[in-house]
Protein backbone atom coordinates (compact mmCIF):
# COMPACT_ATOMS: atom_id res chain seq x y z
CA UNK A 1 0.00 0.00 0.00
CA UNK A 2 2.18 2.78 -1.02
CA UNK A 3 -0.81 5.66 -2.01
CA UNK A 4 -3.46 7.30 0.14
CA UNK A 5 -7.20 8.09 -0.38
CA UNK A 6 -8.85 10.20 1.90
CA UNK A 7 -12.85 10.80 1.96
CA UNK A 8 -13.79 14.17 2.55
CA UNK A 9 -15.08 15.42 5.94
CA UNK A 10 -19.06 15.32 5.68
CA UNK A 11 -21.03 18.63 4.36
CA UNK A 12 -22.30 18.45 8.27
CA UNK A 13 -22.19 16.44 11.23
CA UNK A 14 -25.16 14.29 10.73
CA UNK A 15 -25.24 12.77 14.72
CA UNK A 16 -25.35 16.74 15.54
CA UNK A 17 -28.61 17.54 13.87
CA UNK A 18 -29.74 13.81 14.88
CA UNK A 19 -28.49 12.18 17.60
CA UNK A 20 -30.82 8.96 17.21
CA UNK A 21 -28.45 8.20 13.95
CA UNK A 22 -25.47 7.47 16.47
CA UNK A 23 -26.33 4.21 17.42
CA UNK A 24 -26.87 3.09 13.78
CA UNK A 25 -23.65 4.12 13.08
CA UNK A 26 -21.13 1.64 11.35
CA UNK A 27 -17.71 0.48 10.43
CA UNK A 28 -16.40 0.27 6.91
CA UNK A 29 -13.58 0.00 4.82
CA UNK A 30 -13.51 1.84 1.59
CA UNK A 31 -11.03 -0.05 -0.67
CA UNK A 32 -10.27 2.45 -3.22
CA UNK A 33 -9.10 0.44 -5.76
CA UNK A 34 -6.75 2.04 -8.41
CA UNK A 35 -4.81 0.81 -12.01
CA UNK A 36 -1.51 -0.53 -11.15
CA UNK A 37 0.75 -3.77 -10.67
CA UNK A 38 -0.08 -5.69 -7.96
CA UNK A 39 1.46 -9.26 -6.93
CA UNK A 40 0.67 -11.89 -5.07
CA UNK A 41 1.20 -10.72 -1.77
CA UNK A 42 -1.08 -7.52 -2.13
CA UNK A 43 -4.55 -6.99 -1.79
CA UNK A 44 -5.86 -6.35 -4.70
CA UNK A 45 -8.86 -6.39 -7.40
CA UNK A 46 -8.69 -8.25 -10.23
CA UNK A 47 -5.31 -8.74 -9.28
CA UNK A 48 -3.27 -11.89 -9.11
CA UNK A 49 -4.25 -14.77 -6.29
CA UNK A 50 -1.81 -16.24 -4.10
CA UNK A 51 -3.67 -19.75 -4.77
CA UNK A 52 -1.71 -23.28 -3.69
CA UNK A 53 -0.60 -24.90 -7.24
CA UNK A 54 -1.80 -28.45 -5.70
CA UNK A 55 -5.53 -26.83 -5.03
CA UNK A 56 -7.62 -27.11 -8.09
CA UNK A 57 -8.83 -23.49 -9.79
CA UNK A 58 -12.79 -23.11 -9.15
CA UNK A 59 -14.21 -23.71 -12.06
CA UNK A 60 -18.14 -22.74 -12.70
CA UNK A 61 -20.38 -25.91 -13.49
CA UNK A 62 -24.13 -23.97 -13.93
CA UNK A 63 -24.68 -24.23 -18.07
CA UNK A 64 -24.35 -21.28 -19.96
CA UNK A 65 -26.94 -21.72 -22.63
CA UNK A 66 -28.96 -18.63 -21.73
CA UNK A 67 -29.63 -14.64 -22.82
CA UNK A 68 -26.44 -14.18 -25.59
CA UNK A 69 -25.28 -10.43 -25.36
CA UNK A 70 -23.22 -10.53 -28.47
CA UNK A 71 -19.95 -10.09 -26.23
CA UNK A 72 -17.30 -12.30 -27.73
CA UNK A 73 -14.32 -10.69 -26.48
CA UNK A 74 -11.93 -12.91 -24.02
CA UNK A 75 -10.21 -11.07 -21.18
CA UNK A 76 -7.09 -10.72 -22.32
CA UNK A 77 -8.17 -8.79 -25.20
CA UNK A 78 -10.73 -6.84 -23.13
CA UNK A 79 -7.19 -5.77 -21.03
CA UNK A 80 -5.56 -4.64 -24.11
CA UNK A 81 -8.42 -2.72 -25.85
CA UNK A 82 -8.53 -0.95 -22.53
CA UNK A 83 -5.19 0.05 -22.72
CA UNK A 84 -5.44 0.97 -26.60
CA UNK A 85 -8.15 3.12 -25.16
CA UNK A 86 -6.35 4.70 -22.70
CA UNK A 87 -2.58 5.11 -25.50
CA UNK A 88 -5.12 6.36 -27.76
CA UNK A 89 -6.76 8.98 -25.44
CA UNK A 90 -3.47 10.34 -24.38
CA UNK A 91 -2.37 10.99 -27.96
CA UNK A 92 -5.27 13.27 -27.64
CA UNK A 93 -7.47 10.50 -30.20
CA UNK A 94 -4.97 9.68 -32.44
CA UNK A 95 -4.85 5.94 -33.72
CA UNK A 96 -1.35 5.30 -34.12
CA UNK A 97 -1.89 1.31 -34.63
CA UNK A 98 -1.11 -1.47 -32.70
CA UNK A 99 2.01 -2.46 -30.67
CA UNK A 100 3.59 -5.83 -31.63
CA UNK A 101 2.51 -7.31 -28.08
CA UNK A 102 -1.47 -6.06 -29.27
CA UNK A 103 -1.20 -7.59 -32.46
CA UNK A 104 -0.17 -10.86 -31.20
CA UNK A 105 -3.33 -10.79 -28.44
CA UNK A 106 -5.50 -9.85 -31.73
CA UNK A 107 -3.95 -12.98 -33.71
CA UNK A 108 -4.20 -15.22 -30.74
CA UNK A 109 -7.99 -14.27 -29.83
CA UNK A 110 -9.07 -14.34 -33.67
CA UNK A 111 -7.88 -18.11 -33.69
CA UNK A 112 -9.36 -19.25 -30.42
CA UNK A 113 -12.80 -17.95 -31.67
CA UNK A 114 -12.05 -19.68 -35.71
CA UNK A 115 -11.34 -22.36 -33.58
CA UNK A 116 -14.23 -22.47 -31.54
CA UNK A 117 -16.78 -21.72 -34.33
CA UNK A 118 -15.24 -24.89 -36.60
CA UNK A 119 -15.96 -27.25 -32.84
CA UNK A 120 -19.48 -26.36 -33.18
CA UNK A 121 -22.06 -25.31 -30.15
CA UNK A 122 -19.89 -22.48 -27.95
CA UNK A 123 -17.55 -24.05 -25.36
CA UNK A 124 -19.09 -22.83 -21.97
CA UNK A 125 -22.10 -24.30 -22.65
CA UNK A 126 -20.07 -27.84 -23.06
CA UNK A 127 -17.50 -27.94 -19.91
CA UNK A 128 -16.78 -26.03 -16.82
CA UNK A 129 -16.00 -22.19 -16.87
CA UNK A 130 -12.70 -20.80 -14.95
CA UNK A 131 -13.72 -17.88 -12.51
CA UNK A 132 -11.96 -15.01 -12.92
CA UNK A 133 -10.27 -13.69 -9.81
CA UNK A 134 -12.26 -10.54 -8.37
CA UNK A 135 -10.58 -9.18 -4.77
CA UNK A 136 -7.86 -10.06 -2.97
CA UNK A 137 -7.98 -9.03 0.76
CA UNK A 138 -5.38 -9.67 3.19
CA UNK A 139 -6.65 -9.14 7.34
CA UNK A 140 -3.79 -7.15 8.00
CA UNK A 141 -5.46 -4.64 5.42
CA UNK A 142 -9.02 -4.92 5.83
CA UNK A 143 -9.31 -5.39 9.70
CA UNK A 144 -13.22 -5.63 8.72
CA UNK A 145 -12.80 -8.92 7.77
CA UNK A 146 -13.37 -11.04 10.92
CA UNK A 147 -12.53 -14.26 8.70
CA UNK A 148 -13.35 -17.86 10.42
CA UNK A 149 -10.34 -19.88 12.38
CA UNK A 150 -7.23 -19.14 11.51
CA UNK A 151 -7.45 -17.78 8.27
CA UNK A 152 -5.82 -13.88 7.33
CA UNK A 153 -7.09 -13.94 3.49
CA UNK A 154 -10.48 -13.81 1.43
CA UNK A 155 -10.28 -14.32 -2.60
CA UNK A 156 -13.29 -13.66 -4.08
CA UNK A 157 -14.59 -15.05 -7.59
CA UNK A 158 -16.86 -15.12 -10.36
CA UNK A 159 -17.82 -16.61 -13.07
CA UNK A 160 -17.81 -13.53 -16.09
CA UNK A 161 -21.52 -14.66 -17.44
CA UNK A 162 -25.02 -14.09 -16.82
CA UNK A 163 -26.59 -16.31 -14.52
CA UNK A 164 -30.57 -16.90 -14.03
CA UNK A 165 -32.70 -15.87 -13.05
CA UNK A 166 -31.36 -13.15 -11.31
CA UNK A 167 -28.73 -12.42 -14.33
CA UNK A 168 -26.08 -11.78 -12.99
CA UNK A 169 -22.25 -13.66 -12.60
CA UNK A 170 -22.12 -16.02 -9.84
CA UNK A 171 -19.56 -15.95 -7.03
CA UNK A 172 -17.28 -17.86 -5.22
CA UNK A 173 -15.63 -16.86 -1.66
CA UNK A 174 -12.20 -18.55 -0.32
CA UNK A 175 -11.02 -17.95 3.13
CA UNK A 176 -7.20 -18.99 3.65
CA UNK A 177 -4.08 -18.64 5.65
CA UNK A 178 -1.56 -16.62 3.64
CA UNK A 179 1.44 -18.80 5.75
CA UNK A 180 0.24 -22.19 4.77
CA UNK A 181 0.60 -20.93 0.84
CA UNK A 182 4.35 -22.29 -0.42
CA UNK A 183 4.23 -23.38 -4.42
CA UNK A 184 1.92 -20.78 -5.98
CA UNK A 185 -0.22 -21.69 -9.05
CA UNK A 186 1.93 -19.37 -11.92
CA UNK A 187 -0.81 -19.04 -14.32
CA UNK A 188 -4.48 -19.43 -13.38
CA UNK A 189 -6.90 -20.87 -16.38
CA UNK A 190 -9.09 -17.90 -18.18
CA UNK A 191 -12.39 -18.61 -19.84
CA UNK A 192 -12.42 -18.48 -23.27
CA UNK A 193 -14.52 -15.06 -22.92
CA UNK A 194 -16.51 -12.94 -20.77
CA UNK A 195 -20.20 -11.98 -21.20
CA UNK A 196 -19.52 -8.52 -20.43
CA UNK A 197 -17.15 -6.62 -21.35
CA UNK A 198 -17.56 -4.99 -17.15
CA UNK A 199 -17.07 -9.16 -16.07
CA UNK A 200 -13.47 -8.54 -16.33
CA UNK A 201 -11.98 -6.66 -13.73
CA UNK A 202 -8.63 -4.65 -14.33
CA UNK A 203 -5.87 -5.03 -11.66
CA UNK A 204 -6.16 -2.46 -9.08
CA UNK A 205 -4.19 -1.72 -6.06
CA UNK A 206 -5.42 -0.39 -3.11
CA UNK A 207 -5.58 2.08 -0.06
CA UNK A 208 -7.57 0.94 2.05
CA UNK A 209 -9.30 3.97 4.29
CA UNK A 210 -11.78 3.24 7.71
CA UNK A 211 -14.52 5.37 7.50
CA UNK A 212 -18.07 5.59 9.53
CA UNK A 213 -21.03 4.88 7.66
CA UNK A 214 -24.70 5.75 8.54
CA UNK A 215 -27.83 3.77 7.02
CA UNK A 216 -29.49 4.56 3.69
CA UNK A 217 -32.54 6.50 4.54
CA UNK A 218 -34.64 3.03 2.98
CA UNK A 219 -33.02 1.19 5.87
CA UNK A 220 -34.63 3.92 8.65
CA UNK A 221 -37.67 3.41 10.94
CA UNK A 222 -40.77 5.49 10.26
CA UNK A 223 -40.39 7.40 12.88
CA UNK A 224 -36.48 8.36 11.95
CA UNK A 225 -37.42 8.41 8.31
CA UNK A 226 -39.56 11.44 9.12
CA UNK A 227 -37.14 12.99 11.27
CA UNK A 228 -35.18 12.87 8.40
CA UNK A 229 -37.23 14.19 6.26
CA UNK A 230 -38.30 17.62 8.99
CA UNK A 231 -36.79 20.47 7.54
CA UNK A 232 -37.14 22.31 10.55
CA UNK A 233 -34.73 19.97 12.60
CA UNK A 234 -31.96 20.90 9.85
CA UNK A 235 -32.80 24.45 10.26
CA UNK A 236 -32.75 24.41 13.97
CA UNK A 237 -29.47 22.75 13.99
CA UNK A 238 -28.02 25.83 11.80
CA UNK A 239 -26.76 22.88 9.65
CA UNK A 240 -25.09 24.61 6.13
CA UNK A 241 -27.88 22.71 3.81
CA UNK A 242 -28.37 24.67 0.81
CA UNK A 243 -32.18 25.42 0.56
CA UNK A 244 -33.03 23.91 -2.47
CA UNK A 245 -32.98 20.75 -0.49
CA UNK A 246 -36.13 22.03 1.82
CA UNK A 247 -38.48 20.46 -0.04
CA UNK A 248 -36.41 16.69 0.11
CA UNK A 249 -33.67 16.58 3.12
CA UNK A 250 -34.34 13.38 2.65
CA UNK A 251 -32.32 13.65 -0.78
CA UNK A 252 -29.26 15.36 0.51
CA UNK A 253 -28.97 12.26 3.65
CA UNK A 254 -28.70 10.34 1.45
CA UNK A 255 -26.54 11.28 -1.16
CA UNK A 256 -24.14 12.87 0.89
CA UNK A 257 -24.10 11.61 5.07
CA UNK A 258 -25.38 7.78 4.64
CA UNK A 259 -23.64 5.08 3.18
CA UNK A 260 -20.35 5.68 1.19
CA UNK A 261 -20.23 4.29 -2.56
CA UNK A 262 -17.48 2.26 -4.27
CA UNK A 263 -16.12 -0.76 -3.32
CA UNK A 264 -16.12 -1.29 0.15
CA UNK A 265 -15.77 -3.76 3.20
CA UNK A 266 -18.33 -3.54 6.07
CA UNK A 267 -20.67 -1.00 6.50
CA UNK A 268 -24.22 -0.33 5.50
CA UNK A 269 -25.86 -1.87 1.71
CA UNK A 270 -26.45 0.86 -1.16
CA UNK A 271 -29.97 0.13 -1.42
CA UNK A 272 -31.90 1.49 -4.76
CA UNK A 273 -33.02 -0.92 -7.18
CA UNK A 274 -35.46 -2.02 -4.18
CA UNK A 275 -36.08 -1.52 -0.79
CA UNK A 276 -33.99 -3.25 1.72
CA UNK A 277 -33.81 -7.41 1.50
CA UNK A 278 -32.58 -9.38 4.24
CA UNK A 279 -30.75 -11.50 3.43
CA UNK A 280 -30.96 -15.23 6.03
CA UNK A 281 -28.09 -17.68 6.45
CA UNK A 282 -29.79 -21.24 4.63
CA UNK A 283 -27.84 -22.90 7.55
CA UNK A 284 -28.54 -21.29 10.68
CA UNK A 285 -31.29 -18.67 9.56
CA UNK A 286 -29.46 -16.10 11.40
CA UNK A 287 -29.44 -12.49 9.19
CA UNK A 288 -26.84 -12.00 6.86
CA UNK A 289 -24.17 -9.19 7.19
CA UNK A 290 -22.73 -7.48 4.24
CA UNK A 291 -18.84 -8.30 3.32
CA UNK A 292 -18.31 -6.92 0.39
CA UNK A 293 -19.68 -4.47 -2.23
CA UNK A 294 -18.66 -4.38 -5.59
CA UNK A 295 -19.43 -1.30 -7.25
CA UNK A 296 -19.50 -0.09 -10.82
CA UNK A 297 -18.14 3.65 -9.56
CA UNK A 298 -16.59 4.74 -6.88
CA UNK A 299 -18.84 7.69 -6.71
CA UNK A 300 -21.76 9.23 -8.45
CA UNK A 301 -22.36 11.73 -11.09
CA UNK A 302 -23.69 15.24 -10.16
CA UNK A 303 -23.77 15.90 -6.55
CA UNK A 304 -22.49 11.93 -5.41
CA UNK A 305 -18.93 13.00 -6.50
CA UNK A 306 -18.42 14.44 -2.97
CA UNK A 307 -17.32 11.48 -2.24
CA UNK A 308 -14.63 11.64 -4.41
CA UNK A 309 -10.86 11.36 -2.38
CA UNK A 310 -9.56 14.69 -1.51
CA UNK A 311 -6.54 13.97 -3.64
CA UNK A 312 -8.91 13.13 -6.66
CA UNK A 313 -11.45 16.09 -6.60
CA UNK A 314 -10.08 18.04 -8.96
CA UNK A 315 -10.09 14.70 -11.63
CA UNK A 316 -13.72 13.91 -9.98
CA UNK A 317 -14.83 17.71 -10.70
CA UNK A 318 -13.75 17.65 -14.25
CA UNK A 319 -15.29 14.32 -15.28
CA UNK A 320 -18.21 15.67 -13.88
CA UNK A 321 -18.72 18.98 -15.53
CA UNK A 322 -16.98 18.06 -19.04
CA UNK A 323 -17.93 14.67 -19.32
CA UNK A 324 -14.96 11.82 -19.38
CA UNK A 325 -13.32 10.13 -22.86
CA UNK A 326 -12.90 6.45 -24.00
CA UNK A 327 -13.99 4.86 -21.23
CA UNK A 328 -11.23 7.00 -19.24
CA UNK A 329 -13.81 7.68 -16.18
CA UNK A 330 -11.61 8.44 -12.98
CA UNK A 331 -14.86 7.20 -11.29
CA UNK A 332 -14.44 3.69 -12.83
CA UNK A 333 -11.01 2.43 -12.41
CA UNK A 334 -11.87 -1.17 -12.24
CA UNK A 335 -14.12 -1.08 -15.37
CA UNK A 336 -16.46 -3.41 -13.84
CA UNK A 337 -19.79 -3.12 -14.19
CA UNK A 338 -22.51 -4.94 -12.64
CA UNK A 339 -26.58 -4.64 -13.52
CA UNK A 340 -27.08 -1.12 -14.82
CA UNK A 341 -24.02 0.97 -13.31
CA UNK A 342 -25.37 -1.11 -10.10
CA UNK A 343 -23.59 -2.97 -7.04
CA UNK A 344 -23.26 -6.08 -6.12
CA UNK A 345 -23.28 -6.99 -2.44
CA UNK A 346 -21.71 -10.39 -0.99
CA UNK A 347 -23.59 -11.36 2.35
CA UNK A 348 -21.91 -13.75 4.58
CA UNK A 349 -23.01 -15.68 8.27
CA UNK A 350 -21.95 -13.13 11.18
CA UNK A 351 -21.76 -16.38 13.68
CA UNK A 352 -20.11 -18.89 11.01
CA UNK A 353 -18.47 -17.40 7.69
CA UNK A 354 -17.96 -20.80 6.63
CA UNK A 355 -21.89 -20.87 6.10
CA UNK A 356 -22.83 -20.52 2.03
CA UNK A 357 -22.47 -16.61 1.45
CA UNK A 358 -25.06 -15.19 -0.77
CA UNK A 359 -24.94 -11.86 -3.50
CA UNK A 360 -27.63 -9.57 -4.52
CA UNK A 361 -27.69 -7.13 -6.98
CA UNK A 362 -28.80 -3.00 -6.15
Amino acid sequence: MVFVRTTPPRPVDVTAIFPELAPLARPAIRLHPRPGSPSVGESSVGGPFLWPVEEPWPHCEASHLHRDSGFRQSPAEVRLIRRMRARWHGDHGGRGGMTPEEEAVKEQNAAMLAERLDAGPPLPADCPVPMLPVAQLYLRDIPLLRPPGQTDLLQVLWCPYDHVPNWKPSTALFWRSATEVVDILATPPEPYEVNYEGYAPEPCVLAPEAITEYPDSLDLSPQMLLMVEDWSRWQAADADVDGSYADCPRDFYDIHLADAPGWKVGGWPPWGRTDPNPRYCTVCDVQMVPLLTIASGEWDGGEGHSWAPLEEQAAAYAANTAGHCCGQDPSQPTKVEVGSTDNMQIYVCPTSPEHPHTDLIQ
